[in-house]
């Protein structure tokens, strides 16, 4: 998923950095998928969730649901303050404490792994920074290398110490290049993916008039290794349509004024705090 935008007329230098100018709700749905089959795609992440019993968090049982928290964890990891994190990610603790592995599991997990939650917020970090590029193009060394430390609160609002993300850009690489080559995908997984990509948690009107162009573009944005170990076709004819489709797309929401390119993000955290005052539960 990925959640930023940049026009090159609001283009900000390091010491100006606003996150709200990088923020692209709209876009956040573009890459959802991929990044989920990326995170899934390591076999204890994917096994925690595939087994998960907390079906209230199920994307498949309750899409709606589930998009709002990701979107709420995005948006209080992102904008909101140290307070709104702290608040955030007790509430995520008390769903991931029953997120373990049993006997029968084929692998073993905890949510509270902090390795596993450092591969989770990693692919948020570098789904954003795709999805990014494509629609707008690359950014200057200086404002990437703001954003990227800014992003270690993808981790943080889990619970990922600050020194455990990556110290830099290079850093970053090399740590995904070597751990997406760790990624694999079973059947079981793999069924779990197929209905991701058809939509099958959707209505049947929905899905077919969606589906496949969903499966299409979400494949697009899969690394390549992923794709391989998926058995997804893409050709660069199918490379080529989706630069089109993303930078036709990135041109229409360069120009939006920055409330409107911040929606969702901007509604979820202030009903993230509205709940919070209210005492309601935050997920």
């Amino acid at each position: 998923m990925t959640i930023l935008s940049r026009s090159r007329s609001q283009q900000s230098e390091p010491a100006q950095f606003d996150v709200r100018d990088y923020i692209d709700g709209a876009a956040a749905f573009y890459g959802a998928t991929a990044n989920v089959i990326m995170q899934l795609s390591l076999a204890p992440v994917g096994y925690g969730v595939a087994e998960s019993k907390v079906h209230s968090g199920s994307i498949m049982l309750h899409p709606v649901k589930r998009t709002r928290t990701t979107l709420t964890y995005l948006s209080v990891a992102l904008m909101g303050t140290d307070a709104d994190r702290a608040a955030y990610r007790t509430a995520v603790n008390g769903a991931h404490r029953h997120v373990h592995s049993t006997a029968d599991s084929p692998v073993k997990y905890n949510a509270f792994d902090k390795n596993l939650q450092l591969w989770v917020a990693a692919c948020l970090y570098w789904g954003s920074v795709d999805v990014m590029d494509r629609l707008y193009g690359p950014v200057d060394d200086a404002t990437a290398d703001t954003f990227y430390d800014y992003a270690h609160h993808l981790g943080t609002t889990l619970q990922v110490p600050r020194e455990m993300w990556p110290a830099d850009r290079a850093a970053f690489d090399a740590y995904w290049t070597e751990n997406l080559q760790r990624t694999s995908v079973d059947a079981t997984i793999k069924a779990y993916f197929d209905d991701l990509l058809d939509l099958k948690m959707v209505s049947p009107p929905l899905r077919l008039l969606l589906a496949r162009f969903h499966r299409w573009f979400s494949t697009g944005l899969l690394p390549q290794h992923l794709r391989d170990e998926l058995g997804l076709p893409w050709s660069p004819a199918d490379e080529r349509r989706l630069h089109r489709v993303m930078r036709t797309t990135g041109m229409i929401l360069g120009r939006m004024p920055r409330p409107i390119r911040n929606f969702p993000f901007n509604l979820t955290l202030a009903d993230m705090r509205r709940r919070q005052r209210r005492g309601t539960p935050l997920i």
